[in-house]
């Protein structure tokens, strides 16, 4: 049996304040402070790299609904790419540019920024900037998040860690 209680989380973690806001006014301010919580601890989740804010996030039966080959499913999928991402720009941040509320979903558009620092695929960085978009649609169940859609620019991506040149 999948426990479906959160796990704990530092109460003085500080998460990312979104810049923009857009909440449907119909849902009930409990529900829209849950859902938007959950967005931000994931948005920090992949700022920090804290394993502990991607399990309170995201739920015991989290689906990527968009699941990249070679990622697994659930939320070890998620954890492994991070820690990728991590090792490769130890710098990323995450900033949460929009972040939409409506019934059990939640939009976020997310950018990332950082120095590819690290190593990615056996390929050393050189130092260079890092700027991309990633676009996610979030199914939220008791304040964490269940499904995800997810879009990013890998090809600006990859582009700018030397991947593909054009």
């Amino acid at each position: 049996m999948v426990s479906s209680a959160a796990p704990a989380v530092e109460a003085d973690a500080p998460l990312i304040e979104p810049v923009t806001v857009i909440v449907d006014r119909s849902l009930p301010k409990k529900v829209v402070e849950k859902e938007i919580q959950a967005a931000r601890r994931y948005a920090t989740f992949w700022s920090s790299g804290k394993e502990s804010l991607a399990r309170t996030a995201l739920s015991p039966d989290f689906m990527d609904r968009t699941l990249p080959d070679g990622r697994q499913q659930g939320i070890a999928g998620p954890i492994a790419a991070s820690a990728t991402v991590h090792a490769a720009i130890p710098d990323i941040r995450c900033e949460i540019e929009q972040l939409i509320v409506a019934r059990d979903r939640v939009v976020v558009h997310l950018h990332f920024s950082g120095h590819f620092t690290g190593e990615f695929k056996g390929m050393p960085g050189r130092g260079q900037s890092i700027h991309f978009i990633a676009t996610d649609i979030y199914r939220i169940v008791d304040g964490r998040i269940a499904e995800n859609w997810h879009l990013e620019d890998n090809l600006a991506f990859f582009e700018q860690l030397g991947l593909l040149t054009h």
